[in-house]
């Protein structure tokens, strides 16, 4: 049987690598997209749509019950079936038609199976009735995979089926009660949202939640979750997991106690993230399965002249948003290699994927939410930068004072101060999400503080603290 032969192969059909198609498809090659579940991928169906779904409601109550008037209509708890309806209606219950629909009209074939490599620019694709189709690519094939939930070598832990975040986000019901194993985003999101529909949680971290960030966006996630009822346990490391009939059992690393339990009808694994690499055949291209790709800042995976890796794969920053942005780059890029034009010729600049590096925006939709870009003062510092620190009270925001009653938020900014620009911005609050452009393009954009001064924020908004938080520096450095 001969190979199908295209242009471009993208393995992958989630958001990134349906970007890295369209980009491609638009540059003027023929692609072909494999896809072995659903097309849309993990962020669409499993992670950033569903989790935001059942997040929400919890968050629109608790804006509610903070402003007087509105508290007064808030009658009764949440219900968690409607949350359930609505989180079903934004993944169209797992059913990915309008996603093909709009993969067919954007001129990119799918096709559906299991990809592995036969060679350099050779797959075989299996579809879920056995039957393989060959492919070969003329100039490119690009790894979008994705990450899978790491699972810890926790003795029991595999036997007693926990959920990884996948079964977090498509549960059918809620549970009684739920131990989450984690205190990254992961795990505080989702302690938040299980708190939030009734669901009797425990926090199981290692160290302090969400570490990678600003302290104080950890230290007000924690106070906010055991307010919620969360019982977050902060230096806790399972030690052997068992399921029995009264749910599963996690025993504890406990130095202090001499160890302890926590029992739970689901326990939530929720410690990070390994790259879906270990059945896509890389050892027929010399690679080893299970590994991370790295890529240079063209995507291009290192030792080889066409193939490319897009997204969570490549483990540069395991975000949907960074990977699309890849994917746009990369889709790009490989379009001018194969019809010989300028790398650099692109409509928004060369072909390359920097903001990776030091300016990449992030939301944990915990409440508060934490909203952040750029480098925290500990990396910042780690990195050799000069550097000043600048902190302001959300709450203090005329602004805050007209969202609710009690908003309690925090604003830091990280300044090089060498060039007197921002090269890290944090917020913690409620609504804090949709600040957060503001501060990526201030740091993408390298403005220079005295620029930043006649960027004026409305009022009354909570977007103030940008002028509070200048004039905070400036009465620091006058």
């Amino acid at each position: 049987m001969s190979a199908r032969e295209f242009d471009l192969i993208v393995i992958g059909a989630g958001a990134v690598g349906e970007n890295v198609a369209d980009r491609a498809v638009q540059g003027g090659l023929t692609v072909a997209l494999v896809e072995a579940e659903l097309v849309g991928g993990e962020c669409s169906y499993w992670a950033c749509m569903p989790s935001k779904a059942l997040l929400r409601a919890g968050a629109a109550v608790r804006d509610a019950a903070d402003v007087d008037g509105a508290a007064q209509a808030i009658t009764g708890p949440i219900d968690p079936l409607g949350v359930l309806r609505r989180r079903d209606a934004i993944v169209h219950d797992w059913d990915d038609a309008s996603q093909v629909a709009w993969v067919d009209g954007a001129g990119i074939e799918l096709i559906r199976g299991h990809a592995r490599f036969t060679g350099p620019k050779a797959l075989a694709v299996t579809a879920a009735d056995g039957t393989v189709t060959e492919l070969r690519a003329t100039h490119a094939v690009t790894v979008s995979t994705g990450s899978a939930a790491l699972l810890p070598d926790v003795p029991g832990l595999r036997e007693a089926a926990p959920w990884t975040s996948r079964d977090a986000t498509s549960v059918k019901s809620i549970p009684a009660s739920l131990a989450i194993l984690g205190g990254g985003v992961v795990g505080c999101e989702m302690a938040t949202a299980y708190a939030s529909l009734g669901c009797a949680v425990t926090l199981l971290s290692r160290g302090p939640l969400l570490s990678n960030l600003e302290p104080v966006a950890g230290e007000a996630v924690t106070a906010s979750l055991r307010r919620l009822g969360v019982d977050v346990r902060i230096g806790a490391e399972a030690a052997a997991v068992q399921r029995g009939e009264h749910g599963v059992v996690v025993e504890l690393k406990d130095d202090s106690t001499g160890g302890s339990t926590v029992t739970a009808d689901e326990l939530l694994v929720a410690i990070g993230r390994t790259p879906r690499t270990g059945d896509l055949g890389l050892e027929a291209i010399g690679l080893t399965p299970g590994d991370w790709l790295t890529v240079d800042d063209t995507l291009r995976v290192e030792g080889f002249d066409w193939l490319y890796a897009t997204g969570d794969v490549n483990h540069r920053a395991l975000l949907t948003h960074q990977g699309k942005y890849q994917a746009r780059a990369a889709g790009d890029v490989i379009a001018a290699r194969a019809l010989g034009r300028p790398v650099d010729d692109a409509p928004w600049g060369r072909h390359v994927a920097t903001a990776d590096a030091e300016a990449v925006p992030q939301v944990t939709f915990t409440d508060p939410e934490v909203a952040s870009v750029g480098l925290t003062e500990a990396a910042a510092r780690r990195a050799g930068y000069d550097i000043r620190v600048v902190d302001y009270e959300l709450g203090w925001v005329a602004g805050a004072s007209a969202l609710a009653d009690h908003y309690e938020g925090h604003a830091r900014a990280v300044i090089d101060a060498s060039r007197e620009v921002l090269i890290g911005v944090t917020f913690v609050g409620r609504n804090v999400s949709e600040m957060l452009q503001a501060a990526t393009i201030a740091i993408v954009g390298e403005v220079p503080l005295k620029r930043l001064w006649h960027a004026v924020p409305a009022y009354p908004t909570l977007n103030e603290v940008w002028l509070r938080l200048l004039e905070t520096d400036g009465r620091g450095t006058a």
